[in-house]
């Protein structure tokens, strides 16, 4: 099992940029491909994005692509996620995930091995 510490959320204005971190103990982070997730008040969970083990498949959600980078370390067991041009409707807490699978944390029952506890993203206009 994979233990998964988010951090970096925080108030920022429209167009500002944040870098969210997620660092995981335990089994080594290179066993699972890794993802953010996003959910705003009100409403579902979102996927955000999903690296595999490796790093050379990347998956984006089409409301963020182009805004949004993710990246992995394995040496250092941390993923992050580099958000740009943020917008008041990127607000929302951003949750770190592990899975056997990039593609499938894209679907509708996303397949998660484990979830971090999230880290709050504010954006105001």
């Amino acid at each position: 099992q994979v233990q998964l510490v988010e951090s970096g959320g925080g108030l920022v204005q429209a167009g500002d940029s944040l870098r969210l971190s997620c660092v995981a103990s335990g089994r080594a982070l290179n066993s699972y491909a890794m993802g953010w997730f996003r959910q705003a008040p009100g409403k579902e969970r979102e996927f955000v994005a999903a690296i595999s083990r490796n790093g050379d498949n990347i998956l984006y959600a089409d409301n963020i692509k182009g805004r949004f980078t993710i990246a992995r370390d394995n040496v250092k067991r941390t993923v992050y996620l580099q958000m740009n041009s943020l917008k008041p409707e990127d607000t929302a807490i951003y949750y770190c995930a592990c899975g056997p699978q990039g593609a499938a944390m894209t679907r509708d029952r996303p397949v998660i091995n484990s979830w971090g506890q999230g880290t709050q993203v504010t954006v105001s206009s």
